[in-house]
C-alpha cells in the first residue's frame, strides 16, 4: 500500500513484477484485493505497516476472517516505530486482531522463527498476521532450536526464581535481562510465546505453577494485548493470576523519538526488563517512566 521500500518488496518486485501489486495509499483495497486472490485459490501475502492496518479493520473482519480466507498479513513496524512520527507506532495490532475468530497471530523471536512462520502462514487454511519490529529480527545462538508449531511456545532457559514470557522482539531482550540477573545470582526462566492466538495456555500454566511469579513482556499497548490474553487464558483455567505481571507500553500515545531511546524510557530493553524483575523480587511496584521526560516521549496531542 504505497510502501514497497519500507516493507522490503522493491527487490522482490523487480525480480517478480507480475507477483507484486501496489494499490497506493489504500490499505482497505490491499486487504480486499488479497482476500479476493485467496478466494480464487492463491495464497497472498499482504505487507502493511502495523499502524496503518487499522484502516483496513472492517475488511479484515468481513472479508478475511468471516470468510476464513488464507491471507497472510505481515505487519511491519509493529510496536515502537521510532522516528516516523506518532502515527506510525504499531501499538494496537494484537488488541485489534485477536478478537476475530479464525485469526492466527504470531511474532518471531529471531530470523529463524520468521522464516518458519512465513512458511507456516502461507500454507495455512485461514487468516494469519505476523508482527515484525522495525529492526531486523536478531540471529540468536546458544538457545534451543525448536520447530514452530501452531499454538506452541518454547522454553529457552530454565531458572527457579521467576519466569519471563516474551512475545516477538522482546524475547531477545528478556534473554539479555536473564544474563544480567544471573550475574547477581538470580536465575529466571525465559520462554518464547510465539503465538498470541492461539495462545499456548499449557506453557503459561506450567510457568505459573512452577515459579513464584511470571512477567509477560511485549512492545504493545497494555490494554488488550499479549499479557491480557495470558491473563484471560489462565483465569479460564482457574490458575493463580496474582502471580502474573504485565510489562507493556503504557496506555498513552507515543511521541516521535529515537527508537532506542523510547525502548529504554519504557523499560523494554534488557536493562529495563531486568529492573522490572528486580522490583518484583523486592515486592515493589514496577518502575514508572520518568515524568520529567514525559513530553519528550508521550504524545499529548
Amino acid at each position: 500500500a504505497a510502501m514497497p521500500d519500507g516493507t522490503g518488496l522493491v527487490e522482490y518486485a523487480e525480480k517478480f513484477p507480475d507477483r507484486v501489486y501496489d494499490v497506493g495509499i489504500s490499505e482497505q483495497c490491499a486487504v480486499a484485493f488479497a482476500a479476493g486472490l485467496a478466494h480464487s485459490g492463491l495464497r497472498p501475502v499482504c505487507a502493511i505497516y502495523s499502524s496503518f492496518s487499522q484502516r483496513a479493520y472492517d475488511i479484515v473482519f468481513q472479508e478475511m476472517c468471516l470468510n476464513n480466507l488464507p491471507v497472510t498479513l505481515v505487519l511491519d513496524r509493529a510496536g515502537i516505530a521510532g522516528e516516523d512520527g506518532p502515527t506510525h507506532h504499531g501499538n494496537f495490532d494484537i488488541a485489534a486482531l485477536r478478537t476475530f475468530p479464525n485469526m492466527t497471530l504470531m511474532a518471531p523471536k529471531d530470523e529463524k522463527d520468521l522464516r518458519e512462520m512465513l512458511k507456516l502462514a502461507t500454507h495455512s487454511e485461514g487468516p494469519v498476521a505476523i508482527r515484525l519490529p522495525r529492526e531486523n529480527p536478531p540471529v540468536l545462538t546458544d538457545i534451543p532450536q525448536n520447530p514452530v508449531e501452531i499454538g506452541k511456545g518454547e522454553i529457552l532457559r530454565e531458572g527457579k526464581d521467576g519466569a519471563i514470557l516474551g512475545y516477538g522482539v522482546t524475547v531477545a531482550r528478556a534473554l539479555e535481562a536473564a544474563d544480567m540477573l544471573a550475574k547477581e545470582g538470580v536465575h529466571v526462566t525465559v520462554a518464547n510465546a510465539r503465538f498470541a492466538k492461539p495462545l499456548d495456555a499449557s506453557l503459561a500454566s506450567k510457568l505459573i505453577q512452577s515459579h513464584p511469579w511470571v512477567l509477560t513482556v511485549e512492545d504493545h499497548a497494555s490494554q488488550g494485548g499479549f499479557g491480557s490474553a495470558v491473563l484471560e487464558e489462565l483465569a479460564l483455567r482457574n490458575e493463580d493470576t496474582r502471580k502474573i505481571h504485565i510489562h507493556a507500553i503504557p496506555d498513552r500515545f507515543l511521541q516521535h523519538a529515537d527508537r532506542e531511546e523510547l525502548v529504554h524510557y519504557l523499560h523494554l530493553d534488557g536493562e529495563g526488563i531486568a529492573d522490572v524483575c528486580r522490583m518484583i523480587l523486592a515486592g515493589e511496584p514496577a518502575p514508572e517512566p520518568n515524568p520529567e521526560q514525559r513530553k519528550h516521549f508521550f504524545y499529548e496531542g
